[in-house]
């Protein structure tokens, strides 16, 4: 059999139904051979980091490694920031990449290159992935590729890089049958630390469970939910596990981090007991003062040893994948009652009413709420599948106000951080949900990064509903310029521009409005979700004044539960 019709359809028989690339010629052999011989959808995108963004999301939707590729040189390189996105936020995917014939490659000569876009994207992949592979030979590709596929999916899950020199994918191999794709499953709980985790649960008072990326990347928040409500314990989530409960549940408290709501800091803050669960405890998540933390009772449960006790020193550590701990744990407890703790329930429903999300901001009298406008949006689109943030103000607005029922997903780029994340994302989610209707929301400046992926949208015929809100500058840096540099605004007002995107959506063949006041706001999304337009994309212009800050923020330098502008940081923040 042919390498690229091998490659075919390895993927085909690994349950792959979507691939995302950027054309190019050291990869035409292998898209050949994915038209010829499999079902497989070629979803054809304008920019190589949208197809890597689009695996990303087409990996946290399924649980398969999104595959993304792109011919040698600037195709392989344009993959990076996706590559990374996938890496620090755990999505698996596997990234195939063209290379130039064995012959041309420049080996140990001390020349920059000889193939013409020869690059070495392995080695610069590597810090970034879970395992890089150079094939050199023909009859290293089918173990080369049962290993990668299986490295993306097991433990944390994560990226893998194949680089395919362009002789050896039209050269032919002998074809071994396909072996099988499990997720493993790490150690399980040692019986002393669970019956001292189940003890240490009963005598606290103030009680929270932590909850990261790490529950919905093992699929695991029906679990965390059955959890919770066994153990009367509320849970805080991370920026990138807003989704893992509903927002209507009662054990929910709300999103924690620089930008949490600030009930929910408070609470996380002032707690004596906390269970952390798939979550790094970075500094977004704790503050900077991590001594503040280090006085409580924590347990933490990660897969990766490494992680724990990493920044926030003296937790109890349980090595085990999440899912597999939430059933021992639940398990264990089964005949155990677990006693409501009213004081702190009433506690943080006090905190809940004394800093409403709505009522952070300081708005002129006809400007529009972004909080109060992602809680509309939410009651608006029940029937969206999943809700994608760009990266900036708008971000911190939809984490801290977005309601998502059970089935509803949240996905944004957490660890990497990167702009123009959210729209070549969507198209990943979308098709991983057979064409669900999906929601957007970016910002002007995200907006423009892969704007490009609008026409990739209208020929797939895809049901994406884009909200942009449109500040007219990039927020969150003016607002950090305002706090430290005197309002100087180079490169956020001064400099920079956003067009008309209510035009240029008209412009690709997608309806498009603009909004500028409250009392547009039911109209705008009786609109979006209008028979006319359900089943097709749309663009919202949501014009946001361009003053307008991102609160609650965390005093950089103070605790978590000190945010401004009621607090004032103490120095420059550094991340």
């Amino acid at each position: 059999m042919k390498v690229s019709d091998f490659i075919a359809s390895f993927l085909e028989k690994k349950g792959i139904t979507h691939v995302f690339e950027l054309s190019g010629g050291m990869i035409a052999h292998i898209l050949d051979s994915l038209n010829r011989e499999t079902g497989i959808h070629i979803i054809s995108m304008h920019h190589e980091q949208s197809a890597a963004f689009a695996a990303d999301a087409y990996g946290r939707s399924t649980g398969l490694p999104g595959v993304a590729l792109a011919t040698s040189g600037p195709g392989a390189t344009n993959l990076l920031t996706g590559i990374g996105s996938c890496y620090f936020d755990s999505s698996p995917a596997l990234f195939i990449t063209g290379q130039v014939n064995r012959h041309e490659q420049k080996g140990d000569r001390p020349i920059r290159q000889l193939g013409f876009q020869e690059t070495d994207i392995v080695s610069m992949a590597a810090p970034i992935t879970k395992a890089c592979f150079r094939v050199t030979s023909p009859a290293e590709i089918p173990a080369i590729f049962e290993l990668a596929f299986n490295t993306a999916i097991e433990g944390r899950p994560g990226p893998v890089l194949i680089d395919v020199p362009m002789d050896i994918q039209r050269a032919h191999i002998d074809v071994p049958a396909h072996g099988s794709s499990k997720k493993t499953q790490h150690s399980a709980s040692i019986p002393e630390i669970m019956k001292q985790l189940i003890n240490d649960i009963q005598q606290a008072e103030r009680p929270v469970i932590l909850a990261g990326r790490g529950i919905r990347s093992a699929f695991a928040n029906t679990l965390l939910v059955e959890l919770a409500e066994k153990i009367n314990v509320p849970v805080v989530t991370t920026l990138l596990a807003v989704d893992v409960i509903p927002f209507d549940h009662p054990q929910r408290i709300g999103f924690i981090g620089s930008y949490g709501n600030r009930w929910a800091n408070i609470a996380f803050g002032e707690s004596d007991f906390v269970l952390v669960l798939g979550s790094r405890l970075d500094i977004r998540q704790t503050g900077a003062d991590t001594g503040f933390f280090e006085s409580r009772k924590i347990y933490h449960v990660d897969c990766e040893a490494a992680e724990i006790n990493n920044r926030v020193k003296g937790c109890v550590p349980i090595v085990q994948d999440v899912k597999l701990f939430l059933h021992d744990l639940l398990t264990a407890i089964k005949n155990y009652q677990f006693s409501v703790k009213q004081a702190w329930s009433e506690y943080i429903g006090h905190l809940h009413t004394k800093w409403p999300d709505i009522q952070e901001l300081q708005l002129p009298e006809k400007a529009i709420n972004p909080n109060v406008f992602m809680h509309q949006l939410s009651k608006s689109s029940a029937t969206a599948k999943v809700f994608l943030a760009d990266v900036g103000a708008h971000q911190m607005w939809a984490a801290q106000s977005i309601e998502l029922s059970s089935d509803q997903l949240f996905f944004t780029s957490g660890g990497m951080g990167a702009m123009g994340f959210a729209l070549p994302a969507s198209i990943g989610a979308s098709l991983a949900f057979e064409k669900q209707p999906i929601v957007v929301v970016t910002g002007d400046g995200c907006m423009q990064l892969n704007i490009q992926e609008l026409q990739t949208i209208v020929r797939n015929k895809l049901p994406i509903k884009i909200i942009v809100m449109n500040n007219q500058n990039l927020g969150m840096i003016r607002q950090f310029q305002d706090s430290y540099f005197e309002s100087r605004y180079q490169s956020t007002f001064w400099g920079y521009s956003a067009p008309d995107f209510e035009k240029i959506s008209v412009a690709y063949g997608i309806p498009g409005k603009t909004i500028r006041e409250p009392g547009e706001i039911a109209s705008a999304l009786d609109w979006i979700w209008s028979d006319e337009n359900a089943r097709q994309a749309v663009v919202l212009q949501v014009m946001i004044d361009p003053h307008t800050n991102t609160y609650p923020k965390i005093a950089f330098g103070k605790p978590i539960t000190e945010m401004e502008p009621q607090a004032r940081p103490v120095e420059m923040e550094g991340t």
